[in-house]
């Protein structure tokens, strides 16, 4: 495999316009160098999930050189599973705060914003919630202490915080999955808001999904929803596109248009999972053009944020494919992100660092 993966990187090298480029602000050793000041360059940061199943050690706090590259290459991070329910709140009256805590840290030794990821969420929720008996009143107040409880912990060290996470289904309606909204009814959404944001009143609050990359049905639900909580006087900062693409489908070449139309309505946008997988051939390894046509996804992801103000943040949901979640939930896909295995870099990960040098200083 090491073999194979060397091949493909000298068969990426010869994509001149995809290498290194020579930078027209300065050089630049990093992608959080090359970036304007305005916009955070994120990871989210490997742990928990579905890499508790994997051949290898809990990756962040067991592999030092992806700590170095987490570090050098990117100026904010998103606990990938690390603060999802069912890690963090494993038992009702019990949370499991060390791997965050760790990664706190570790951003603000490095100097890096943190992105809270999530709040209210459909999945990846413990067996005690999802299957135990509670009234609504119980429910509620479940739901209110978990809130105040974890961001009341990191007040003041999450600059964003994903609130709802993929609460509407592909018809624009809401998740009856979600068991908060279920059993409590849509309005519990505008209630999470208000919380998190009593209980850090700092922190921006996001609205975040898939399959908004394109207008259609989701993007107009999502927009209606954003006008109700804002005329509710509900404290929603933002919307979040997720932007975890394939390349069976086309580039996202609509997504400066639907992140504009949310900042038109006076929110912030961001784009907070980025990847871009693909199908493989047998060889396992991407040929040049796949290779070429990943490194297309992730700048046209990239030159929406750039060209829409209130786009301040732009994550990608791992930066190396020897810690990707791709291949565990994808089979046939792969090789979804902008470094191999051993952290060599992609040609995708040179269209984001040129791209990123050759952006506004200002806006």
């Amino acid at each position: 495999m090491r073999k194979a993966i060397l091949a493909a990187l000298t068969t990426a090298a010869i994509l001149a316009p995809l290498g290194p480029p020579a930078f027209a602000h300065g050089s630049a050793d990093s992608l959080r160098e090359a970036a304007p000041r305005y916009l955070r360059i994120g990871s989210a940061v490997a742990g928990g999930g579905h890499h508790v199943d994997q051949p290898y050690p809990d990756p962040f706090p067991n592999d030092r050189q992806y700590r170095r590259v987490l570090a050098r290459e990117f100026s904010s991070v998103s606990p990938e599973n690390q603060m999802k329910w069912e890690f963090i709140h494993p038992a009702r009256h019990e949370y499991n705060f060390g791997p965050a805590d760790a990664i706190v840290a570790f951003a603000r030794k490095n100097g890096q914003a943190v992105r809270g990821h999530t709040l209210l969420w459909h999945s990846q929720n413990p067996a005690w919630l999802q299957e135990g008996t509670f009234t609504k009143a119980e429910l509620r107040k479940i739901l209110k202490d978990h809130i105040f409880t974890v961001v009341g912990r990191y007040r003041g060290k999450i600059q964003q915080w994903d609130v709802a996470n993929e609460i509407l289904n592909e018809n624009g309606e809401y998740r009856q999955e979600n068991i908060f909204i279920r059993e409590l009814g849509p309005g519990i959404v505008a209630d999470a808001f208000r919380w998190a944001h009593q209980a850090d009143p700092h922190a921006q609050l996001f609205l975040n999904d898939y399959g908004v990359e394109w207008p259609g049905v989701k993007v107009d639900a999502y927009a209606t929803l954003a006008q109700q909580l804002l005329a509710q006087r509900v404290p929603l900062h933002g919307f979040a596109s997720q932007a975890h693409l394939s390349m069976r489908y086309g580039a996202p070449d609509q997504l400066a248009g639907v992140l504009q139309r949310f900042d038109d309505l006076g929110l912030k946008t961001a784009i907070t999972e980025l990847d871009v997988r693909m199908d493989l051939p047998a060889s396992g390894v991407p040929t040049a053009e796949q290779l070429a046509t990943q490194a297309t996804y992730y700048k046209t992801a990239l030159d929406a944020c750039l060209a829409v103000d209130g786009c301040n943040s732009f994550t990608i949901w791992g930066f190396t494919d020897k810690y990707s979640w791709v291949p565990v939930f994808f089979p046939s896909e792969g090789a979804a992100t902008v470094m191999w295995d051993d952290f060599g870099k992609k040609p995708a990960y040179f269209a984001l660092k040129k791209t990123l040098a050759e952006a506004p200083r200002r806006r």
